[in-house]
């Protein structure tokens, strides 16, 4: 269901491509769980475990998956490619945005980006 990495000294959480999708917000237990159980801060959720709304801002499906995640102290990290929906989607693209310059909840293509977000940046 999911795998334990570290990335510059961080445990992280990174489901598996496969398997239930988060759909609601009582789906967030699962991860937060797993987060606990590996002493993890941030969670991997790759686009495949996503259903259709959760990229329908409308549906406020996203906001409250997003909203649990903050309150348990957990980052999320949105993994794959979005670009069908964000190009759908003006008020997506903003948040996606938005979502990227802030640290609980960003928006990367692959595990690549999240090494490189990840790194400790070099001090002068």
């Amino acid at each position: 269901m999911y795998t334990v990495k570290d990335f510059s000294g961080r445990k992280v959480v990174i489901g598996d491509d496969s398997g239930p999708l988060l759909a609601s917000e009582r789906d967030v237990n699962d991860w937060i769980s797993a987060a606990w159980d590996a002493d993890a801060k941030l969670v991997v959720v790759p686009t495949s475990r996503l259903n259709e709304e959760f990229f329908q801002l409308s549906t406020r499906i996203a906001g409250a998956i997003i909203q649990k995640f903050v309150n348990y102290r957990s980052q999320l990290v949105i993994l794959g490619d979005i670009s069908q929906w964000v190009a759908g989607s003006n008020a997506l693209r903003d948040f996606v945005y938005e979502s990227n310059k802030g640290r609980e909840v960003w928006f990367l293509p692959d595990m690549d980006a999240l090494a490189q977000r990840l790194q400790p940046t070099a001090q002068s």
